[in-house]
């Protein structure tokens, strides 16, 4: 059964339009991530034709896409008097009419007839990200407005392309989401992923172990 978000679509699909130089340590960036008009295939490590060139922070099967919601990169266009197109965030998918950073860890969405993916962690801003807006103090100012977009991994694998339906699939119901874990994620958040993912309702990506140890490090 679909739950919620009637009306969900994907608004632009973006893969990388070329590596560009870099002052980072890796010395080039595939953050500018362009539209494309055609329908690509997804695998396990995202999109046809797409490059992470730091493997370390970004890409794997559990960062596969990254989607970012076309209302809060409204909201940042206003906040910074300038547009905010699709792929400006480096995100593969701009999707309208989905609460992405309101969605459970563990959440599932159908896109399009086929392809499904699962909602994992939230995304964690970088210099690479700060150097590529320009904009004083960036990372700061998107951490402080926890609208930062979630990471995928590809549970079946498919096509997908702009005008795509998104359907929420299933949720874990542990109520932990991208928004409250990057912003507030404390010892229950933790006690209540965990739990979800001893009761079969999910599992977790090791970067949220990861963090799930940490956040119960500072609880002992």
């Amino acid at each position: 059964m679909t739950v919620g978000d009637e009306g969900a679509r994907v608004l632009a699909v973006c893969r990388v339009a070329e590596l560009r130089p870099d002052a980072g340590n890796v010395g080039v960036t595939a953050i500018d991530k362009q539209p494309v008009d055609s329908r690509l295939k997804v695998r396990t490590l995202g999109l046809y034709g797409d490059v992470q060139v730091d493997r370390t922070h970004h890409g794997g099967s559990t960062k596969a896409l990254y989607a970012y919601a076309d209302e809060a990169a409204e909201w940042w266009a206003a906040e910074l008097g300038r547009p905010i197109p699709p792929g400006l965030f480096g995100e593969n998918l701009r999707t309208a009419g989905l609460d992405v950073d309101g969605a459970e860890i563990g959440e599932r969405w159908r896109i399009g007839h086929k392809l499904v993916v699962e909602v994992t962690r939230p995304r964690t801003p970088c210099a690479t990200f700060q150097r590529r807006m320009g904009e004083p103090q960036w990372v700061r100012r998107f951490t402080e407005a926890g609208r930062v977009g979630a990471y995928l991994a590809v549970v079946h694998a498919g096509t997908v392309g702009a005008g795509d339906a998104v359907e929420v699939v299933r949720k874990p119901g542990h109520g932990v989401t991208i928004a409250s874990w990057f912003t507030a994620r404390d010892f229950d958040q933790a006690d209540a992923l965990v739990a979800a993912e001893e009761a079969g309702a999910l599992e977790l990506a090791r970067e949220m172990r990861e963090s799930i140890a940490s956040v119960r490090g500072r609880a002992a």
